[in-house]
């Protein structure tokens, strides 16, 4: 009996912090909306060309997980999705401004950006593509890839590298 009741506040507790990692995304992503609407130029945004939705997209050199899974994952993001959805790739080590702005605590992290450059979700930690996919599709209406090929004469989505402070 009293297994079962040390399994039972466990498992409370375990519910309770998923409810306030959830509760405490929202508000941000709340604040930041708030933040960013009038604010694109500190944000980190203004490479974003009106109507295309956006992966914001922080790392750091040393982030190992960065370069052996969630870089190729958001590569084949832009492979697939092309001129239709835009990377903007941020060094957090070298932007702590922006990193503090976005309230990134560790890398990876990643924000969908939808078409009118609104935050709409936030992933901390690494996200595989099929993830990142099927939230492009629910937070930023963009539709699934037409061709998974690679063709040569198309260009490929633009990758924006913030390091120097303006």
């Amino acid at each position: 009996m009293e297994l079962l009741m040390r399994l039972g506040v466990a498992m409370l507790i375990v519910l309770a912090g998923l409810s306030l990692y959830g509760l405490w995304s929202r508000a941000r992503l709340y604040l930041l909306r708030r933040r960013v609407s009038g604010n694109r130029r500190y944000a980190g945004l203004e490479e974003l060309r009106a109507g295309v939705p956006a992966i914001l997209y922080f790392t750091t050199p040393q982030c190992i997980p960065c370069r052996t899974i969630q870089g190729p994952a958001i590569e084949e993001l832009r492979e697939q999705y092309r001129d239709r959805l835009h990377i903007i790739k941020i060094d957090a080590s070298d932007r702590t401004d922006l990193a503090n702005y976005w309230g990134v605590l560790s890398v990876p992290t990643t924000f969908i950006i939808d078409g009118a450059g609104q935050p709409r979700h936030v992933n901390n930690g690494v996200t595989t593509a099929p993830k990142l996919r099927q939230q492009l599709r629910e937070f930023a209406g963009l539709s699934d890839p037409v061709d998974h090929t690679p063709h040569a004469s198309q260009p490929i989505g633009q990758e924006v590298w913030h390091t120097r402070r303006s």
